[in-house]
């Protein structure tokens, strides 16, 4: 199970896991070994509830495709079994930030203080950019 908050959790069997050849240097480990992990979610074929779902597709990302599968290529690693912990942290990561409910911003004024002490420094700048300009005599 990989646990995305205290309610929701995702069954492996759900993620699609496969191993390809990472990209890069690395010698001869990147040409022998499978090491790098492409993480497959489809999110429509998965038991998540229905609202949680809508959530997930609405979402603006290039890691969404089309058809609401999350893809995520892990080869940070040299070892097959830290991108796939990585992939795994990574897609839970995601879908945190996705479900995470935003706080309501609450609308202030500025203080009459505060827009006094604006239009002072204004005049401090005006003034100082005044003194700066060369006085022409005629």
């Amino acid at each position: 199970m990989l646990n995305i908050n205290r309610n929701l959790s995702i069954p492996l069997e759900q993620i699609q896991i496969n191993a390809i050849h990472s990209q890069g240097a690395g010698g001869q480990n990147v040409n022998k070994l499978a090491t790098a992990i492409h993480l497959r979610f489809d999110v429509n074929a998965s038991d998540l509830p229905e609202p949680v779902k809508q959530k997930i597709l609405a979402y603006q990302d290039q890691r969404i495709n089309k058809e609401g599968v999350i893809i995520i290529k892990a080869q940070r690693f040299r070892s097959q079994e830290k991108n796939k912990q990585d992939a795994l942290n990574r897609l839970a990561e995601f879908l945190q930030t996705i479900l995470k409910e935003q706080a309501l911003r609450k609308p202030t004024k500025p203080s009459r203080a505060a827009k006094k002490r604006r239009l002072d420094e204004k005049q401090k700048l005006g003034q100082k950019k005044l003194q700066r300009q060369k006085k022409w005599q005629d």
